[in-house]
């Protein structure tokens, strides 16, 4: 297989839907794909599969449908992420309380879903939900909304960061803080990693994005081989971090 790595070096819907565009304009026979916002892409999507152009979604998909999709079972993994949340407070002895969420969007499909399986875990357990705060990953504007739910709640027992940015945002604050919030996260990266070490956050879900990758591509070559790709949705599975 030949192939061309292009991506927006930041996180712009603009610039991933005029790397698709290129994509078409170079005969591209097929785009493996993980779309920023779901509704954002589907045009350009569309326009290049109008084009004979056939696609795989990565990790997270548009609102058209595709040949095949390799990603986390996010609803699961955001249940497991409730069901680490709720194992924590109770080990520390908190049975009660209310818990701060800090995610994307409620564009991203995958972040949402996240959000939506630790939501029915974690209310089902009897702890208070507070409304969820939405910062687009960015770590900095999550710590400040992390700091906040500290500020102003004083009954405040857990935090949950449903992406990377987000989860790097919630174990800073927490850290900074110095208080005895339980940190659940999302994602792994050294910084995740040095928070987990350091106490700040408990937990993390890691995906699994190597398989993502390497599924991806060897989907590819089925697809452009006219051989069978199997199941529509590929589940790459996930893993708790301590």
């Amino acid at each position: 297989l030949k192939y061309k790595w292009d991506a927006p070096d930041v996180k712009d819907n603009a610039k991933q839907i005029e790397a698709v565009n290129n994509a078409v304009a170079d005969k591209a026979n097929l785009i493996l794909l993980a779309a920023n916002d779901p509704k954002a892409i589907s045009n350009a999507v569309k326009n290049a599969q109008a084009n004979g152009v056939k696609i795989i979604y990565v990790d997270s998909g548009a609102d058209v449908p595709a040949i095949a999709t390799l990603s986390t079972n996010n609803f699961q993994a955001g249940a497991l992420a409730g069901k680490t949340m709720v194992d924590e407070l109770k080990a520390a002895g908190k049975t009660a309380g209310k818990i701060g969420i800090i995610s994307v969007n409620t564009a991203t499909n995958s972040t949402m879903d996240r959000e939506n399986g630790f939501r029915g875990v974690v209310k089902a357990a009897g702890y208070t939900i507070l409304t969820t705060e939405y910062k687009d990953g960015d770590a900095a504007a999550s710590q400040e909304a992390a700091t906040g739910f500290m500020s102003g709640n004083g009954d405040l027992v857990g935090l949950f960061g449903a992406n990377e940015g987000s989860t790097v945002g919630v174990g800073n604050a927490i850290k900074a803080s110095g208080k005895p919030i339980i940190g659940i996260g999302f994602d792994k990266s050294d910084a995740i990693l040095g928070l987990l070490k350091a106490g700040s956050l408990k937990a993390a879900m890691a995906q699994n994005p190597y398989t993502m990758g390497y599924l991806g591509v060897a989907q590819a070559f089925a697809a452009l081989s006219d051989y069978s790709t199997g199941p529509a949705v590929i589940d790459t599975g996930v893993a708790v971090l301590r």
